[in-house]
């Protein structure tokens, strides 16, 4: 379980050594690692090392290609996303005009703007830059929301979602 605490201690002592490239009398010793009950004091304010989120183009949307909402389906069934004024990239780094696709089932009509689309079972995150999924739901009317994102997974909010309805046979 030690193993476990060199990691955070070393991307840590990395990122702080990044930050500090510019400061000629920043030490540049990082074989000591400080002891685990001081790391969270060491911690950056996380404001100051995320980017903003990108500003999204005017016209820029998502949709769904294939399906039409109060549409009719049998499950398993395919969803295809689309997105226009943006482009379709992996998660990992923040790039103005890119992000990926999340598929948001029966969890609300979007995710608010800035915020990380949670992982779980309703809501299924496409970092690969995946445009399309099969899709298996229980019989009945299912809510399906399509929510761009950044590299990092934050929400663009209700400017790039689209939500539509389905009823499964």
């Amino acid at each position: 379980m030690r193993k476990f605490h060199f990691l955070p201690a070393a991307l840590l002592i990395g990122m702080t050594a990044c930050n500090n490239a510019g400061d000629k009398a920043a030490s540049t010793d990082t074989t000591t690692a400080a002891p685990k009950d001081t790391m969270a004091h060491m911690m950056p304010d996380s404001s100051q090392m995320i980017t903003p989120l990108p500003p999204v183009p005017a016209g820029a949307k998502v949709f769904f290609k294939n399906l039409k909402n109060d549409q009719t389906v049998k499950s398993p069934f395919k969803v295809e996303m689309g997105i226009d004024g943006l482009k379709l990239d992996t998660a990992g780094a923040i790039v103005a005009g890119t992000g990926h696709h999340h598929l948001l089932i029966d969890a609300g009509d979007s995710i608010p703007a800035g915020t990380v689309v949670p992982k779980d079972s309703t809501h299924l995150h496409f970092g690969k830059a995946q445009s399309s999924t099969d899709v298996t739901l229980a019989p009945g009317k299912h809510v399906l929301t399509l929510q761009f994102a950044d590299g990092i997974h934050r929400s663009y909010g209700g400017q790039l979602a689209a939500t539509i309805s389905v009823t499964v046979k």
